[in-house]
């Protein structure tokens, strides 16, 4: 456990993505891997506002609800931690303050709490002044329905303004960031962004870092098992190229060198970055979670991270 950037979350090493539950994973199952991801140490958990509003049937705000309910049969929210985000939900899109004023209400009642640990600005609205949105989060954090605030999908110069805004206003400012970033795709992290969290003290929770399954390995060249598997899968053998085969072979020497999964390997490499607090990763059951809990325990050598580094260049 370690505290979350500049907040007073004392957080586990891996964040549990909940973009899976009310698409792949079931109500039933959805519970059970939340029951043993606490039950292995875990304690925060990652979901939205429009999560799974992409779903055939689906409205949005599926997640949370199968997130509330499982929070008020267990009794444990003060236990665990809840993030949450807004701007994508298709009835509450965008940052306008209006909006989040009425989305957060819809958060709150969806996950049977009255606070959320962290709320996150799911996309950047530059439709939307910077100051209108900041100015309605920091009344939330005023009064107490939102603990702290995080940035997901900002650019490094949009980033920058924010906090300048905050600091120069002083409202609440953005203290955690949520990038893509993964062994296959570093660019949108790595850099001036990067540069932003690591001088702001900001925290960083990655999603995507298993790059859509392709870093557990599962797909490889020459097998053709998976190839019509589904969307995500399609997506996920896209990685498979000259750098991705390169990474792979990386991530097999060092999972070998460990006995440990190749996930849990490509999960550790990014709490080896800069200002990487804990990478976000799902599971549909709870038997894909012992091989992300599994990253959270694994210490990569120097010469370890740096090979893999290397080899994703």
């Amino acid at each position: 456990m370690a505290l979350l950037g500049t907040t007073e979350l004392d957080i586990h090493p891996l964040c549990l993505g909940g973009n899976v539950f009310g698409w792949t994973a079931d109500r039933d199952e959805s519970f059970a891997v939340l029951d043993a991801f606490t039950a292995g140490g875990g304690n925060l958990i990652d979901t939205a506002d429009g999560y799974t509003a992409w779903v055939p049937g689906n409205s949005g705000g599926e997640s949370e609800t199968i997130l509330g309910e499982w929070l008020a049969a267990r009794g444990n929210r003060d236990e665990v931690y809840i993030a949450t985000k807004v701007a994508k939900h298709p009835r509450r899109p965008g940052l306008r303050a209006e909006n989040i004023r009425a989305a957060v209400e819809d958060s709150l009642r969806r996950l049977h709490t009255d606070h959320i640990d962290l709320y996150y600005a799911h996309h950047d609205d530059t439709e939307t002044p910077l100051a209108e949105t900041l100015g309605a989060f920091d009344e939330l954090v005023r009064a107490g329905k939102v603990r702290y605030l995080g940035a997901s999908q900002y650019t490094a110069p949009r980033l920058t303004q924010a906090l300048e805004i905050s600091d120069r206003e002083g409202l609440a400012r953005y203290q955690v960031v949520q990038p893509l970033y993964n062994l296959v795709e570093r660019e949108t992290y790595e850099g001036e962004l990067a540069e932003v969290c690591v001088r702001e003290k900001l925290a960083v929770l990655p999603y995507y870092g298993l790059a859509m399954g392709f870093l557990t390995g599962k797909y490889r060249q020459g097998d053709d098992a998976n190839a019509a598997a589904g969307p995500r899968a399609q997506r996920a053998r896209n990685y498979l190229n000259d750098k991705g085969i390169r990474v792979l072979g990386a991530l097999d020497a060092v999972a070998a060198a460990h006995d440990v999964p190749v996930a849990s390997v490509a999960l550790a490499w990014l709490r080896t970055r800069p200002a990487v607090a804990a990478p976000i990763a799902s599971a549909r059951i709870p038997a894909q979670l012992e091989a992300l809990l599994t990253s959270a325990e694994l210490s990569l050598t120097d010469s370890e991270a740096a090979a893999l580094t290397a080899a994703s260049e």
